[in-house]
């Protein structure tokens, strides 16, 4: 059995120089070898994981949510996946929370066990691959602004900061969006100045966003703020921080298998992708249920 440890020396502060032995050695208390490749620019790990399938049995990361995502967009195209594992050592971590992973490195290392694993549902966006969330708007454009050292100073605060002046900005657009369940498809025609697009119950580390998704349901939960105005952005998003299972004045909530997303008036909008930039609309995004199995935390041990 090999495993291949994928590590971005830059994740948490540069933590992962500090935990990878570790993890490697965790990981040949399970497997009879275990290899170790170190990203250096955007698209490493993808590639790393791509590479690896045939050639091992499982494949780890260890860095932040971008990391995480990379490396299963490597898994994600190919029909004969490796087992997927991770060591979170990012500002958010929400698949971390979602499985039961221990935020602390050290304990996510010690508590790894590969007997606990479950198939979890992945995104698709356009021909790319997310593995928690898509935010479009107001959001997206705050994320997209921080920097790594504020990232590194401040932690998830730095988000809400930077959104801070982005809701003083006040943009909405008017989005037209086709949604997909069961088989119907029905149209909505929204404004909105942020739509969120969630596989699982944390975002952005707030991990009761979306108390009815969970990473296996086979759907996509779709949450937008009705704001057509500062005042009505200041409403909506206090009820937003609370949770959100249905629709309500100030938010919409939609659950979706399939559905294309695009803006009405003109300008273009980026897209956030698992809290790094992406495509910009129009986009078309899915879910691709039971995609890739993945070892999780024992409060969520599921194996199937």
């Amino acid at each position: 059995m090999k495993a291949l440890l994928i590590v971005n020396p830059s994740s948490g502060g540069e933590q992962a120089k500090e935990y990878e032995q570790q993890a490697k050695d965790k990981l040949a208390s399970f497997f009879d070898e275990v290899e170790v490749k170190h990203t250096e620019k955007a698209g490493d790990a993808t590639q790393f994981a791509s590479d690896a399938v045939g050639a091992f049995d499982s494949v780890f990361a260890m860095g932040g949510d971008g990391t995480v995502n990379e490396a299963i967009s490597g898994l994600a195209p190919h029909e004969d996946r490796p087992a997927f594992g991770f060591f979170p050592l990012g500002t958010v971590n929400d698949l971390a929370r979602a499985l039961a992973i221990p935020l602390d490195p050290q304990e996510a290392i010690d508590s790894f066990d590969a007997a606990h694993s479950r198939k979890i549902d992945i995104g698709q966006i356009n021909d790319d691959y997310f593995m928690n969330v898509v935010a479009i708007g107001m959001i997206p454009a705050a994320i997209n602004q921080v920097d790594v050292e504020e990232k590194t100073k401040l932690g998830k605060m730095a988000y809400f900061v930077s959104g801070l002046r982005e809701v003083r900005k006040n943009e909405s657009h008017q989005f037209e969006i086709d949604l997909t369940a069961a088989n119907e498809t029905k149209h909505v025609s929204i404004e909105s100045s942020t739509l969120i697009i969630g596989s699982s119950n944390s975002v952005g580390g707030f991990e009761s966003l979306l108390p009815k998704a969970s990473t296996k349901d086979g759907r996509l939960h779709l949450i937008y703020l009705k704001d057509s105005n500062l005042w009505e952005t200041i409403k909506s998003i206090p009820e937003l921080l609370k949770g959100v299972s249905e629709s309500n004045e100030v938010l919409g909530y939609e659950t979706f298998e399939r559905a294309t997303i695009s803006i009405k008036d003109s300008g273009s909008i980026e897209t956030n992708v698992d809290g790094d930039a992406g495509p910009e609309l129009p986009v078309t995004i899915r879910i691709v249920p039971q995609h890739l199995q993945v070892y999780c935390g024992k409060e969520k041990n599921d194996v199937s």
